[in-house]
Order: structure tokens, then C-alpha cells, then sequence
């Protein structure tokens, strides 16, 4: 998936930049046993996330350096880079927090340490905020082994009936993007609305999974690509005979790519909630403050009042908000022109989206397209 992707763009950014490796790539599942062709391999140095005890056995045996980038046990045997998986469970605590939100969940796997992890740093974040100790977190754990065996089925059911059960609004913190995407089809099964009564948060970027959610799924973003480059440069260490000062090294998550599913304010105005929902769903379809009005009945003046009460500015400043947001998320993922873009946030014509852009922004649409992919490559 997106991580193990990621990973691999590390590891071979090294070895286009410091050496030129001869590399048997060997892609399988994380629970898998060694490949046949290990037992008459005669190579100099591993990189492997996948560490069964199979795996761990034969590294031992044979005494090649070996890089251990797997995180399902506690494995401390080997030398290791991997997330910091901590300080991303206290990401996500910020991120939830700061919403305004006053209950929360985490969905994860208990057969799974990196799960685990990241719930310690979720809890102990909240905790030190005062906003909810570990017993106050409503927990949905279930076994990952178990899923492949019994099929996805049977824990997505039990997923519909834990949303039910949870008291609203909260914010779900899901230990990775693929359970990320089980909570907003529960949602929509339990008619649950996302990110009104449920902001929901993943792990690992995966646009393509992102995106494809309904509504797309905010998610941390993991530096695998820097993972994989350290791991790289460490197993280059070790195959050198070097003694490395640290053996075994964790990396700071990037930071949050927000998308619709936590894109909410906790607000007890219904009326504002109400204007809310319809920008956020409508704003890129040319909503304007009148449309507002036709369906929350309302006058003007005390719309204008307790949007400024609530959020700081004006509905049409949140309308224009919105609009932004979008169009930075199309200028950054995709080959799109201006007048395709403008159209898709909601303006008629792109001479004047550009004028707008520029005012909110402080770049061009051209140049906000080219920084931002210069600051991925450089990540």
C-alpha cells in the first residue's frame, strides 16, 4: 500500500544517490514466511518488514546485516527504522482536540504493536490536555489475523453497531487509512453523519484510498519515504562495518493532510451547524449567502453575528474558505487546468478565480502548484 510504496521510493532514492546496489525485491505479505530462494541467496545485507519468527531465525542463522522495518511485534534484536508511532497517536489527539470535540475513539488491532503505540500516544496526549483519560476513550480493537481468516464481513458489522453506540459529536482516531475507510462506511450504514456527529481520522496519506472515501478521509502523513532512505543508509553502515551511533531510529510523522471527514467545528448553534453543513457540501457549486437563507430560515444580520461568533469571520469568508481548500487540494494532486479547476470550486470564470486565489493565498494558482510539489519531492 501507500507506506510500503513510500518506503521503497526511499530506499531506492539511496541507491541512485550513494550506491549502486544489486537489489532482489521480493514483495509479500507482512505476515508471510521467508521466500524459498532465501536458503541459496548469497547476499550481503536485508532490508525486510516482514520479521515471522521463521524470518528472525534465518537472520540470526546466517549473521548478514538486516534492517528490521516490521512493527507488528516488539522485535528489538535487529536494528530498526520505523515511525514514531507516539508522537502520531498525540498528532492525531491535537488534530481531534483542536476541533473543539469532546469525546473520542480510537478504532485499531490488538494483535498489531504499531496499533497499540499509537493509541499510548493518543491517550496520554488527551490525557495530559485534561480532555479525556485512557478508560473515558471509546475503543473499538479487534484482531487483524482474525479478518484474514473470517473475512472483513464479520468486523465490519460489529464496526456499524459501535458507531451506533457512541455518544456524538466525537472524533475517531483510526490506527491507519484501511480502517479509516471501515469507520465511513459504517457511518453511512448507521446513517451517521461524517464529519458533523463524527470526524474520523487515518494514517498513512494513501490518496487514492483517501479519495475514494465518502467523504475523502483526512490522514497523517508517515514519512516513509525518509524511512526507507535511513534504512538504506544504515544497512549501508552496517555492510560497511561501521559502527552507527544509533541502531535504532524512529521518524517523526510529516504532518495531516485535511480532508472533509474532520473538517468540522463543534458547535451547539444548530442554526450555524445547519449553514455549515451546506457550505461545506455546496460551496463549490457556486452557493452563494442567499442560498443559505432560503434553508435556514434566519435574518441575515444574526447569521453574519454568530458566524463571527463561532468561527471568526463571515459566512461568505467560510464559503470562500471552502472553496480554497479545494482548489489547493486540485492544484496539488492533479494535472488539471485553471478553467477546470475553477469551475470545480465554484467559479465562473478563471480570470476571477485567479484574482481570488491570489488575494487568500498570496500566490498564484501556477506558482501555489509549483511550491507545493517542490516541498513533496523535497519531503
Amino acid at each position: 500500500m501507500a507506506f510500503g510504496r513510500g518506503v521503497l521510493e526511499g530506499i531506492s532514492r539511496y541507491r541512485i544517490e550513494k550506491q549502486p546496489w544489486s537489489v532482489q525485491l521480493d514483495l509479500r505479505d507482512l505476515m508471510a514466511g521467508p521466500p524459498a530462494w532465501l536458503n541459496s541467496w548469497d547476499g550481503d545485507g536485508i532490508i525486510t518488514r516482514v520479521l515471522p519468527p521463521e524470518m528472525l531465525q534465518f537472520v540470526h542463522d546466517r549473521g548478514v546485516p538486516t534492517i528490521n522495518l516490521g512493527d507488528i511485534r516488539n522485535e528489538t534484536s535487529l536494528p530498526s527504522v520505523m515511525n514514531d508511532h507516539d508522537a502520531i497517536g498525540r498528532l492525531a489527539a491535537n488534530h481531534l482536540a483542536d476541533k473543539g470535540l469532546e469525546h473520542f475513539a480510537f478504532a485499531g488491532f490488538d494483535d498489531h504493536l504499531w496499533s497499540q503505540l499509537r493509541l499510548d500516544g493518543f491517550r496520554a496526549r488527551l490525557d495530559e490536555r485534561g480532555l479525556a483519560s485512557g478508560e473515558e476513550i471509546h475503543l473499538h480493537l479487534s484482531e487483524w489475523s482474525r479478518a484474514k481468516t473470517h473475512g472483513w464481513q464479520e468486523q465490519q458489522d460489529q464496526i456499524v453497531e459501535w458507531v451506533r453506540s457512541l455518544p456524538r459529536p466525537i472524533g475517531i482516531f483510526a490506527c491507519n487509512d484501511f480502517r479509516g475507510q471501515h469507520i465511513l462506511e459504517a457511518c453511512q450504514t448507521a446513517k451517521v453523519s461524517v464529519p458533523d456527529e463524527v470526524a474520523v481520522l487515518g494514517v498513512d496519506n494513501d490518496h487514492v484510498l483517501c479519495d475514494f472515501c465518502d467523504p475523502p478521509l483526512s490522514s497523517i502523513i508517515p514519512a516513509a519515504e525518509r524511512i526507507g532512505f535511513q534504512a538504506a543508509q544504515l544497512l549501508d553502515q552496517l555492510m560497511r562495518r561501521e559502527q552507527p551511533p544509533d541502531l535504532h531510529l524512529r521518524i517523526d510523522p510529516l504532518g495531516i493532510a485535511e480532508r472533509l471527514s474532520t473538517d468540522v467545528m463543534a458547535i451547539d448553534d444548530e442554526d450555524v451547524a445547519a449553514a455549515i453543513q451546506l457550505i461545506r457540501f455546496h460551496a463549490c457549486e457556486g452557493l452563494t449567502v442567499s442560498d443559505i437563507l432560503r434553508e435556514v430560515p434566519i435574518a441575515r444580520s444574526s447569521l453574519e453575528r454568530r458566524f463571527r461568533q463561532y468561527l471568526g469571520r463571515s459566512p461568505q469568508a467560510e464559503i470562500r474558505r471552502v472553496q480554497i481548500k479545494r482548489a489547493c487540494q486540485l492544484l496539488r494532486d492533479t494535472e488539471l487546468s485553471l478553467v477546470k479547476i475553477s469551475r470545480l470550486t465554484g467559479f465562473k470564470h478563471a480570470e476571477y478565480f485567479s484574482v481570488v486565489f491570489k488575494r487568500e493565498v498570496k500566490q498564484t494558482p501556477g506558482r501555489y502548484r509549483e511550491a507545493s510539489r517542490a516541498k513533496a519531492r523535497k519531503l
